[in-house]
């Protein structure tokens, strides 16, 4: 008898998938790492259900993959080692948003721009704001500890994190953290789980904490004669002591994919764009933002463009927005790294980025939030880059971002989590020590390895 009709029997046959053809979405995901059929893909809508899968799985030794919206970019949701993928898409529920409290209460499968929209609605804040932010579901957000370009001022999911319901393989259910703005009762196993790529447990609801919507805000756009300068104009911005929510840089080839498609018209001689953009009070926000614009010109701005209105500031978020999906677009062959360097280090990192283009005869391209040092560096090919020479550029030229990108102090992931894209790479960074630690905790949780085995950690 086929192990899985005893889960169909509890959940229904329109919740546990099994053709081929209905389980293929769950088989891949936006990194482009490849396409893993899972046995079955199981579509939950409650804590309970969940429950229930992860005590079926662990009775049956079946490996569980969680899965959110899919949208991660380094394969932590792709079911690599078969078995069921736990798929939270369908927990949508906003549970409450408490205005006096300053705190929403969310399941997994609600969207980031639904709850941003839902708080702002009642002139509430949530900052994350990854770049799919309009897709990624906030599960995912918590699994990968997602960031986004208003990081620089106030941080990435887990600093808005207050307390999550989860559920382990076997099916026991937890609640950890708090439901105030302090509190230091114990360790903070809320904040470990955040950013463990669904290797510990599955996240069923979420509490997180809310700040009064800003006034004002307003945004720029300073046309630079090339990245460098681009970095460096970032660098001074921070030294002058400029806090803006948002730095985002895009260099010349990330300029040049989007402008066809782009819905803010960008100047055809940039040679970089920096967008900068400040919220505050409505007093204080346009003279800031003078301020700023004249750093830019200072550090040999061609052009210092203020956005004149909602509508031209929505524009160009649109036209940065556009940055991945055009390079994707246009070329055979993608592949996007999300490394940090200290915010100083990121011209010398950009001028190396072009070093490494050029040694392996590959196109570079380097957008990113470029106030906390966090770049998303594209590699790009129009060659079949499954042919042995092909790869072993592209295998070299990562290497070699990596390698800069450690030997400038900086860190190998941002806010995509390692997944399987950077397992190998791990132990680049971390000492076999720390790694083994980490090794352990996870065994602590999940002594099997059935919880989205293969992740994080080289095989």
């Amino acid at each position: 008898m086929d192990v899985y009709e005893a889960l169909i029997r509890e959940l229904g046959a329109d919740r546990v998938l099994r053709e081929p053809e209905a389980v293929a979405p769950y088989a891949r995901d936006e990194s482009g790492l490849g396409v893993f059929p899972p046995e079955a893909a199981a579509l939950c809508r409650t804590r309970a259900e969940v429950e229930l899968v992860l005590r079926f799985a662990a009775v049956h030794q079946i490996p569980v993959t969680p899965r959110g919206a899919g949208t991660g970019m380094t394969g932590g949701a792709l079911p690599i080692r078969g078995g069921i993928v736990l798929s939270t898409e369908q927990m949508k529920r906003i549970v409450s948003i408490d205005a006096d409290d300053r705190i929403a209460v969310i399941e997994p499968g609600v969207i980031n721009a639904d709850l941003q929209a839902a708080v702002e609605a009642q002139g509430l804040f949530y900052a994350p704001d990854p770049a799919s932010l309009e897709f990624c579901s906030m599960g995912g957000n918590v699994a990968e500890n997602a960031g986004g370009p208003r990081a620089f001022k106030y941080g990435v999911t887990r600093d808005w994190t207050l307390g999550l319901e989860v559920t382990l393989m076997g099916g026991e259910s937890l609640r950890l953290g708090r439901r105030t703005p302090k509190g230091v009762t114990g360790y903070d196993l809320t904040a470990l789980f955040v950013g463990s790529e669904g290797t510990f447990g599955v996240t069923t609801e979420i509490a997180v904490r809310l700040i009064g919507r800003p006034e004002a805000v307003g945004t720029l756009i300073a046309v630079m004669p090339d990245a460098v300068s681009a970095g460096r104009a970032v660098s001074e911005v921070i030294r002058k002591g400029y806090h803006p929510r948002a730095l985002e840089l895009m260099d010349r080839a990330s300029l040049d994919h989007v402008r066809p498609r782009a819905p803010f018209a960008l100047p055809a001689d940039a040679g970089a764009i920096v967008l900068l953009e400040l919220d505050g009070e409505a007093d204080t926000v346009p003279l800031s933002l003078a301020r700023c614009g004249a750093v830019f010109e200072d550090q040999g701005a061609r052009e210092v463009i203020i956005a004149r209105d909602d509508a031209e500031r929505d524009r160009l978020w649109q036209t940065r927005r556009l940055c991945s999906r055009s390079l994707r677009e246009a070329h055979a062959f993608k592949l996007s790294e999300d490394v940090v360097v200290p915010p100083g280090a990121i011209p010398e990192m950009l001028r190396r980025i072009d070093g490494i283009g050029a040694r392996h005869d590959l196109l570079m391209a380097a957008f990113g939030h470029a106030g906390d040092g966090n770049l998303h560096i594209n590699v790009l090919s129009d060659e079949n880059h499954r042919l042995p020479p092909v790869a072993a550029r592209i295998d070299a030229a990562l290497g070699d971002i990596f390698s800069a990108v450690l030997d400038l102090k900086g860190t190998l992931s941002g806010e995509e989590g390692i997944g399987i894209a950077k397992a190998k790479y791990l132990s680049w960074e971390q000492s076999a020590e720390v790694v083994g630690w980490q090794k352990r905790l996870k065994q602590l949780w999940d002594p099997a390895n059935l919880l989205n085995p293969g992740k994080i950690f080289p095989a």
